[in-house]
C-alpha cells in the first residue's frame, strides 16, 4: 500500500515536528493518516520500524535533491555549488537530515541503530528500511560519487577524475561544516567555488545548443582533453 505508507510517514514526520519522538504514539499517527492502526503495523512492524522508514525516506529525499542540483545546465563548478547549497538548506530545514549528516542526534529525534536489523516484514520498502541506514561518512561518499558521475565529462583522464573526486568531497565537507558553523559574509557559495579556483574559457563556452559545455575543470581550471 504505497499511498498508505507515504501518508503514514507524512503523519509521523508532522507529529515529530510537534513533539519528541518518545511522545509520538502509533495510534495518533494512524488516525492522522486516516488508516487503521493494524495497517500501520502491517507496513512497519512497529514504532522502531516506523523510525527506520522515516530516516530512510529522508535520506533518499536528500540524495534526490543532490541529484537534481547536479543535473542542472550550468558549468560544473556552479552545479557543485548548487549541490552544496542544497545540502546546507536541507540540513537547516530537516532535523533528520542534519542528524544524518553530522551524526548528532538530539533526544527529540528517533535514533534507530544504523546497522541492519532482522526483518520479517513482507513489505519490500520496509525490508529496505530495515537494512543499513547511512552514517555521515556514507552520505558524504554517496554525494561525492554522484557529483563525480554527473560532472566528469567524456574522455576524462584517471588523474583528472581523481582530482575531481577530491574537489567534490571537499565541497561536501565544506557544506557540512557550514551546517555546524554557518559562514559569514560571502556565504558558503564562495567557499565551494574556491574548490574550482578558476574556470577556463573552454569550460564556460556554450555548446551547439547554447548551453555551457559542461566540461569538467580541474583544480587549475583546465578541461580534460
Amino acid at each position: 500500500m504505497p499511498a498508505a505508507r507515504e501518508s503514514l510517514l507524512d503523519a509521523a514526520a508532522a507529529a515529530l515536528a510537534r513533539r519528541p519522538w518518545s511522545e509520538v504514539r502509533m495510534v495518533d499517527v494512524a488516525a492522522s493518516a486516516g488508516v487503521s492502526r493494524q495497517t500501520l503495523y502491517n507496513e512497519f512492524g512497529g514504532k522502531d520500524g516506523l523510525a527506520r522508514a522515516l530516516v530512510r525516506r529522508e535520506a533518499d529525499g536528500y540524495l534526490a535533491g543532490v541529484e537534481r542540483a547536479l543535473a542542472g545546465p550550468a558549468v560544473p563548478r556552479e552545479r557543485l555549488t548548487a549541490a552544496a547549497e542544497w545540502t546546507a538548506a536541507a540540513a537547516r530545514d530537516n532535523p533528520l537530515v542534519r542528524a544524518m549528516l553530522t551524526g548528532c542526534w538530539s533526544e527529540r529525534l528517533p535514533a534507530p541503530p544504523l546497522a541492519a536489523v532482522a526483518s520479517s516484514c513482507a513489505v519490500p520498502a520496509q525490508r529496505r528500511a530495515d537494512g543499513p541506514l547511512p552514517a555521515p561518512g556514507d552520505l558524504l561518499r554517496a554525494v561525492r560519487d554522484r557529483a563525480v558521475a554527473a560532472l566528469a565529462g567524456p574522455g576524462v583522464t584517471p588523474a583528472d577524475a581523481a582530482e575531481l573526486a577530491r574537489a567534490c568531497e571537499l565541497a561536501v565537507r565544506l557544506a557540512v561544516s557550514c551546517v555546524v558553523a554557518p559562514p559569514g559574509e560571502g556565504g558558503m557559495a564562495e567557499l565551494v567555488r574556491a574548490v574550482f579556483p578558476r574556470q577556463s574559457a573552454r569550460d564556460a563556452a556554450p555548446d551547439a545548443d547554447g548551453r555551457p559545455s559542461g566540461r569538467t575543470p580541474t583544480a587549475e581550471g583546465r578541461s580534460p582533453r
